[in-house]
């Protein structure tokens, strides 16, 4: 009796797999096909990309920084209300997780970063940021405006959801580890997948950039504050000169990439912050430097950590001062690098296929800039890819963490559609990886 229940149960699988495909679950092969279509369709109608554009001028007239996105979260919840959407507020401070779909497994999750720079913005338009030293200048603005769109979208065919859609919207991805306390908060319990974008506004509309494994480089920052004995510029054997020593420590810490990195290891500590002094003729008591480091791998990171300690500690002292280093492990923690999914890379492929032709998913070189999606990646499977916005009326289109930074509002449909067809997708091929197979107690044969 048990050897006919268990051919039953093979029989049974083995049509299943072969003999099902997604009209199971009510679409063909080419139904599949054509969401991403479908989807961008219905973005793209005038009154959904209006009330996008809309909601992208409003963040960006009134940016904020990490940890302090109250009104952009409010203006979130407002939209999320508005389209009956049910939320969890407040996640890690600011953030916002929506929910649609059954409110049961599978669950996958989309995110958007929702903070600004500090950054004054050099741009003259209509819409121009009016929080004095603020600015949305690496678009996610706009990665808001999209991931809402991606809900209305979700709720306009919420009968396509196979499970469950977290919208996660995240405060303080520029430095602040946001992603690391939506986690620690319970952003992702339960959930399978992950999902992310930015903005290229050096990529054409209608294009999309990503790779399989590493994407972006795991990243740290360091501030120091080297101190001497401050005195009159003509007589300086009567001093201790910080500014010598922060010199020197600059200079050592190039070779540290230069000379004791692996060269295929690819590595990069810059020095973007030197303050101290303010007269032509007195030398300062102290002086502060600060950057960042970065690696493809967490070994190299710890590597350069030390390192970059060990250096600035020895040649202060060799100058006669004193320093102190500081890694922000609190405020800005260590970013792991970025690793996309290989399986989903190749659902990504086939989305985005669908949606620009093969000719608009074009496969890109790691860059050495970070993301803190990474904390996603580190936990669950993750995918990142890049959605072209550039804004062809420029003779030059600035890069993210400009004052000059554009980005073209066009791009913001093939980016809400392609969160929506993501999620969708994933959960519908997930049902025909795990088929629930219901054998009764008793033999019928």
């Amino acid at each position: 009796m048990g050897f006919s229940k268990g051919v039953f149960l093979i029989l049974y699988l083995f049509l299943f797999f072969f003999n099902h495909s997604f009209s199971s679950l009510g679409l063909s092969s080419k139904e599949l096909s054509e969401i991403p279509i479908n989807f961008l369709k219905f973005a793209k109608k005038s009154e959904v990309f209006d009330w996008m554009v809309g909601i992208r001028r409003k963040l960006h007239e009134n940016p904020e920084l990490g940890y302090e996105e109250f009104e952009t979260s409010k203006l979130i919840r407002e939209e999320l209300d508005k389209m009956g959407i049910s939320y969890k507020y407040p996640v890690a401070v600011t953030g916002v997780i929506g929910s649609i779909g059954s409110g049961k497994p599978p669950f996958v999750a989309i995110r958007a970063d929702m903070d600004a720079l500090p950054i004054q913005e050099k741009v003259e338009w209509d819409h121009k940021s009016k929080n004095p030293g603020k600015m949305h200048a690496c678009g996610h603005d706009a990665h808001v405006a999209m991931l809402l769109g991606a809900a209305k979208i979700l709720q306009e065919n919420h009968k396509l959801i196979k499970g469950t859609v977290l919208l996660v919207f995240q405060p303080a991805e520029e430095g602040g580890g946001g992603a690391k306390k939506m986690i620690d908060a319970g952003a992702l319990e339960n959930v399978e997948a992950i999902f992310g974008l930015h903005v290229a506004s050096h990529v054409p509309l209608a294009e999309v950039e990503s790779r399989s494994g590493p994407l972006l480089a795991g990243s740290g920052f360091f501030e120091s504050v080297i101190s001497g004995k401050g005195g009159h510029a003509a007589i300086p054997q009567h001093s201790i000169d910080p500014i010598l020593a922060a010199s020197n420590v600059i200079v050592s810490l190039q070779h540290l990439v230069s000379r004791e990195a692996d060269p295929l290891d690819s590595q990069v500590v810059t020095v973007a912050k030197f303050q101290g002094g303010g007269a032509f003729n007195v030398i300062p008591d102290y002086v502060t430097i600060g950057g960042t480091f970065r690696a493809f791998s967490k070994e190299s990171l710890i590597q350069l950590k030390q390192r970059i300690e060990e250096v600035i500690m020895g040649q202060a002292a060799v100058q006669r001062c004193n320093a102190t280093v500081n890694f922000f492990s609190n405020e800005k923690p260590l970013f792991p690098p970025s690793v996309n999914d290989k399986d989903l890379h190749k659902l990504f492929q086939k989305v985005a296929g669908n949606m620009f032709g093969s000719d608009g998913v074009k496969d890109m070189q790691p860059l050495m800039g970070s993301e803190d999606f990474a904390f996603y990646q580190e936990v669950i499977p993750g995918y990142f890819f890049f959605l072209g916005m550039k804004d062809e009326t420029m003779k030059q289109n600035p890069l993210p963490h400009s004052p000059y930074f554009r980005l073209s509002e066009d791009g913001l449909p093939y980016g809400a559609a392609m969160h929506a067809s993501l999620v969708v997708r994933y959960l519908l091929e997930y049902q025909m990886e795990i088929p629930v197979v219901t054998v009764d107690s008793h033999d019928e044969l």
